[in-house]
């Protein structure tokens, strides 16, 4: 497969990504094989998402914000302890061999996945928003160890960032994707920062995956996709399972 192609392939994984990030989570269970084979090393691979993500985020943000849905005090609040986290998580990261790392996103990818077919479904229709006292610090708590995860790997963070602001706090689905792409932009700043100061980071593939997370984070932010969620989760299925057999063997 020629250079060009290759460079094409990655825009439109990092389009599908950016959907998926943006609807519910993990996107990088895509990004993240796609980019260790067009020949990354792993810690340059999760190094490299990490500008797709934080541009995804941005145009995120944008499409939630045309449709009235701006950022709240409460999502900086737990976007500033995710940080903490994230820049512990990310030198973990870079410290890590690459075939241990390989290993560990084939465990994580298989997880995700089964946690995303199974994982429980919380209404919050009819409960009112807790995002005070006791709730906005276990809110905190929670976040800093979301962000030690999403600064290591990244994959999937989506879906706990979800879970626990519906489970601890009873946010909406749509206010929980607003808070999520907030969060997810304050803690990538550190993780980025701890990445590109080791020079883990492989910036023309960044910014053609960026091009894709941009446009599928933008599409995803303005018009909920309900329709086809069985579809994307069987793609996901296929795609990680194949993706993570891969990884182990070449690991």
């Amino acid at each position: 497969m020629n250079d060009t192609l290759l460079l094409f392939l990655l825009a439109g994984i990092g389009f599908v990504a950016g959907v998926i990030n943006t609807i519910a989570g993990g996107g990088s269970l895509l990004t993240l094989p796609m980019l260790i084979f067009m020949g990354l090393p792993p810690a340059v691979a999760n190094g490299t998402n990490r500008i797709g993500i934080f541009i995804q985020c941005i145009t995120s943000m944008a499409g939630f914000k045309s449709k009235g849905i701006k950022p709240s005090l409460f999502g900086v609040y737990l976007g500033l302890s995710a940080l903490i986290g994230s820049i512990i998580g990310a030198q973990i990261a870079i410290d890590i061999k690459g075939e241990v790392f390989n290993k560990i996103l084939a465990i994580v990818m298989v997880f995700v996945v089964v946690f995303m077919v199974f994982k429980p479904k919380v209404k919050t229709e009819d409960l009112m928003d807790r995002i005070q006292g006791k709730h906005l610090w276990l809110s905190v708590l929670a976040f800093f160890f979301i962000g030690i995860y999403g600064g290591f790997i990244q994959a999937g963070v989506g879906i706990f960032i979800l879970l626990a602001l519906s489970s601890i706090n009873h946010l909406s689905l749509v206010k929980s994707n607003a808070i999520k792409v907030l969060v997810v932009s304050i803690y990538t700043v550190g993780a980025l920062t701890i990445f590109i100061y080791n020079q883990q980071i492989d910036f023309l593939y960044g910014f053609i995956l960026a091009i894709g997370n941009a446009i599928g984070g933008w599409v995803a932010s303005r018009w909920a996709v309900n329709k086809g969620d069985g579809l994307v989760k069987v793609f996901l299925i296929i795609m990680v399972i194949a993706m993570a057999l891969k990884l182990w063997v070449d690991s």
